[in-house]
């Protein structure tokens, strides 16, 4: 069956925060969720060509799907610095879709709220240095632990865990980083009680309409060993379903953060199995299209990867820059960021 065209629109089915009792009924309980209507949510998703200033500025901060080929080998990994690394740990880092917004999880890092919280680095241009990292506020960072955060294609929505289970947020203006709005808990059966769900990324599939989230989780029993991968695909109420284990991507090992290729058929992931070069790895996985299952993973070799901790990719849209924290010496602190780069082959 073709799927429906319910997904271009992206829409989702939240739990609402805690809001004043008068929204409930007599018993105590919540009221059926309503989804959210096309005009909030990422309608922008959608291809069509910008026609005003607001959607030019959509398109600004969008990630198109592109048609990707061959690739060089990846660059000798660079520190991103005293500025945006600190002495505490800083890891599980996303890239805005125009290159300008680095976001990172930070440990205890100064001036924040809690334990883990997400934190931004901006520049005015690809060719400047990043700022200073600021923090993302209190609709993002609670005195619980947020950490590893995911954009939408369209910039609209940031993805993130809160404690074990995954949390989104949404702003209006896609180039706005400190206009996310309270963030609430995803609905369905992607959050299971009693269960976690980490690291989520986020991938909308423009050919076949589906939208999925991939993260890992230790507590689920479908796996095959330690963290395990595992996506879930939304349905036509808008809700997420069960997540199902991602086998050719989960290993008896340590299988965590992963970064997708916007087109769906390239995916980077954190795991320490057999076969790497120190403790946990960049590897990755590809397939010949989003309907087929992914090779199996291969180890991104010694220019990436070291005797120390190397995982956390951050993929940029076009595919050329990887983004990563490494506990390497030479760094300010535990965990570091890196950044490395490829460019495409012509023929």
């Amino acid at each position: 069956m073709k799927p429906s065209i319910f997904f271009a629109a992206v829409t989702f089915c939240i739990v609402a925060p805690t809001l004043p009792s008068a929204a409930q009924d007599k018993s105590g309980r919540w009221p059926p969720p309503v989804k959210l209507s096309p005009a909030i949510n990422s309608d922008f998703i959608k291809e069509g060509p910008a026609t005003s200033k607001e959607e030019e500025g959509e398109e600004h901060n969008r990630c198109s799907q592109h048609h990707f080929g061959q690739f060089s080998d990846w660059s000798d990994p660079v520190w991103l610095g005293p500025i945006v690394n600190s002495r505490v740990d800083d890891f599980h880092p996303a890239i805005s879709h125009n290159g300008l917004s680095l976001y990172l999880t930070s440990t205890n890092r100064p001036g924040g709220f809690g334990n883990n919280d997400i934190w931004v680095s901006q520049r005015d241009t690809l060719d400047d240095p990043w700022g200073p990292p600021q923090n993302l506020g209190p609709n993002i960072n609670t005195a619980d632990s947020e950490f590893a955060p995911d954009f939408s294609p369209d910039g609209h929505w940031l993805f993130f865990s809160r404690g074990l289970q995954i949390w989104v947020s949404y702003r209006k203006d896609a180039d706005d980083d400190f206009g996310w709005g309270p963030a609430v808990k995803l609905r369905g059966d992607i959050n299971v009680p009693g269960l976690d769900d980490n690291a989520p990324t986020f991938f909308h599939d423009r050919k076949t309409g589906i939208t999925s989230i991939y993260f890992n989780s230790i507590s689920r029993t479908e796996g095959p060993g330690d963290f395990d991968i595992y996506v879930s695909t939304q349905r036509e109420n808008g809700t997420f379903g069960p997540a199902k284990v991602v086998r050719e991507l989960s290993s008896p090992k340590r299988d965590t953060r992963t970064a997708i290729r916007n087109d769906g058929l390239e995916m980077f992931l954190t795991s320490n199995r057999d076969g790497g070069f120190g403790l946990i790895d960049l590897w990755v996985a590809t397939r010949e299209s989003t309907s087929d299952v992914w090779s199996t993973p291969t180890n991104l070799g010694p220019t990436i990867n070291t005797a120390y901790n190397d995982g956390g990719p951050a993929l940029s849209c076009d595919g050329t820059t990887l983004y990563f924290y490494s506990e390497r010496p030479g760094g300010s602190g535990g965990r570091d960021l890196y950044v490395t780069t490829r460019h495409k082959l012509h023929y």
